[in-house]
């Protein structure tokens, strides 16, 4: 179904570049959409599970990362990464504790709470993502990676 069609336009969008922006922008939203749905059940938001994800994958074993390093890493604005911590350990998801080395920051890691909710999850999320994802081939999947990559190549993404 065309872009058009799903918003309920009466014309159609003339300048093509446009017209593909937007369908990324608007696929992302309608992604997000169902990202909240997803996790709804969990307690949970898609940013948590990111992070969550990425204390479990990118950080080596029992030694966390940094809220720096989480920063960098997040799909979230640099600003929101204390609230965010600040509301995971409220629930007992992650623990913070200042590095051994340097005082002047902080190590997350997930808890035992955050451990076994990521495991009850994480399954459940990749079949999720296999059943958005399976109209397109895996080389089609290929191609959209490598496009959306090189038009990232002429935006600013960090802040």
């Amino acid at each position: 179904m065309s872009l058009e069609h799903e918003l309920g336009l009466i014309k159609p969008i003339v300048l093509q570049p446009h017209r593909a922006l937007l369908n990324i922008y608007y696929t992302a939203s309608c992604l997000k959409k169902r990202a909240d749905e997803f996790f709804r059940p969990f307690g949970l938001t898609d940013v948590q599970f990111n992070l969550m994800m990425l204390l479990q994958h990118q950080s080596r074993p029992d030694e966390g990362l940094s809220q720096a390093q989480l920063s960098d890493m997040m799909l979230v604005n640099r600003a929101n990464i204390t609230s965010l911590i600040d509301r995971m350990e409220k629930v007992d998801l992650v623990v913070r504790t200042a590095a051994p080395d340097d005082r002047r920051y902080n190590i997350i890691k997930l808890t035992s709470r955050g451990r076994k909710l990521l495991a009850r999850v994480e399954p459940l999320y990749a079949n999720e993502v296999k059943k958005i994802m399976v109209p397109l081939r895996e080389s089609e999947q290929k191609k959209l990676i490598a496009m959306l990559e090189k038009t990232r190549s002429r935006l600013p993404c960090r802040t």
